[in-house]
């Protein structure tokens, strides 16, 4: 079996396999490795929304070029990509001057948006309540994933796609030690690899392998409640829906102008408490995705979250939920939480050794939209 490679990728999430692809690209022999049978955290955990609209201006960038990625890939393998646009629904006046400032704001960058009116989001979404719409903003050429099926088909899709990449999952990474001028890796199988570089972007290998490290950066987890409806095929409800709190929250709409001066409305203060802002999204099985809500525990004591669902938090979210769409949103089938990691003062973490191991995590809620196009950027600086 071979052990020396290029590059070795901890971690076959989406930032990691993304990583090992762009690596694999530049014609570099690489090892991507997976502590679990196949990923089973953040990347997998999520709603699928692919948002560069909602992404402040310096990773903007990223989520385009990764949309690019995305559909250049499905047009070769099916990775569940679906181009059927975002929607950020405003329910107030203070929402909709959010709007009309991000709106202008992408028209200086190129950036396809639409202002649509009430008898227009109808239209067009008829499961949205009226008195609920007052304006939206659309994204035609934004695309949404199947989360559950996109990193098993990309997976599938990179290893057949490069001679140069290969694939180990159910291999932790328990040692990572530099020795001369490349790095000693080695697995709880006893294996050893070397390789000239290494690419951490596993928050669980980074605490088991950098401890020390991994206390000081200053990571913070977030855990999200999700929860999915059974399946109603006759909701018209397409796309990435993203509504009146997400217009309060994501980092695109804190770069406008009105921003600051935006107070929250009392019937919303105990919602942004437990950080919820709704979004919804339909899955090829007809079934409504709804959530998601933020709970928030540094790296000390993240089990301090626990796994158990708040019943109180899902009961907030479907209550908003249903002023806001005009089907019966309490036919749950199934409620599941979800990890990631992040940073509350770095976009993500970035932490280099003796510029041999480098450690890639911590890229928050922002993965799923923008990894693809940042592992693009981060190969071609490293490499």
């Amino acid at each position: 079996m071979k052990n020396h490679f290029d590059v070795i990728v901890v971690g076959a999430g989406v930032l990691g396999t993304f990583h090992a692809y762009h690596a694999a690209k530049l014609g570099k022999e690489v090892l991507l490795v997976e502590k679990d049978q196949f990923p089973t955290q953040a990347t997998v955990r999520n709603f699928g929304q692919v948002v560069p609209s909602g992404m402040g201006a310096d990773w903007f960038d990223y989520g385009v070029r990764g949309t690019a990625i995305y559909n250049q890939i499905q047009n070769e393998y099916d990775i569940s990509i679906r181009n059927n646009g975002s929607v950020y629904i405003a329910s107030d006046n203070d929402e909709q001057q959010l709007i009309h400032e991000l709106k202008a704001m992408m028209d200086t960058r190129d950036y396809q948006a639409e202002l649509l009116n009430t008898h227009q989001c109808l239209e067009k979404w008829p499961a949205l309540n009226g008195n609920y719409c007052k304006e939206a903003l659309f994204f035609p050429q934004e695309v949404s994933a199947e989360p559950e099926k996109m990193i098993f088909n990309l997976l599938t899709y990179v290893t057949q796609q490069f001679q140069n990449l290969t694939y180990r999952p159910a291999r932790t990474i328990i040692d990572c030690t530099i020795s001369g001028d490349h790095v000693n890796v080695t697995s709880n199988l006893k294996e050893v690899f070397k390789a000239d570089k290494v690419i951490v972007c596993n928050g669980g290998e980074f605490k088991l392998l950098f401890p020390d490290l991994f206390k000081q950066s200053g990571i913070v987890t977030s855990k999200l409640q999700m929860l999915r409806s059974i399946p109603m095929q006759t909701v018209a409800l397409e796309g990435n829906i993203l509504t009146g709190l997400t217009i309060r929250r994501y980092e695109s709409f804190q770069e406008c102008a009105s921003y600051e001066n935006i107070k929250t409305p009392d019937h919303l203060i105990e919602l942004k408490k437990w950080g919820i802002h709704i979004l919804f999204k339909k899955a090829m099985d007809g079934s409504i995705i709804i959530g998601d809500s933020h709970e928030y525990a540094d790296v000390n004591h993240t089990d301090d979250l626990g796994f158990a669902q708040n019943e109180y938090i899902n009961q907030l979210m479907l209550n908003e939920a249903q002023r806001i769409v005009n089907f019966d949103v309490t036919k749950i089938a199934t409620a599941w939480s979800g990890f990631y990691p992040q940073h509350n003062e770095k976009d993500i973490v970035e932490i280099d050794i003796e510029d041999k191991i480098h450690i890639r995590t911590a890229i928050g809620g922002k993965g799923m939209t923008t990894s693809a196009g940042y592992a693009e950027a981060s190969i071609k600086k490293l490499i």
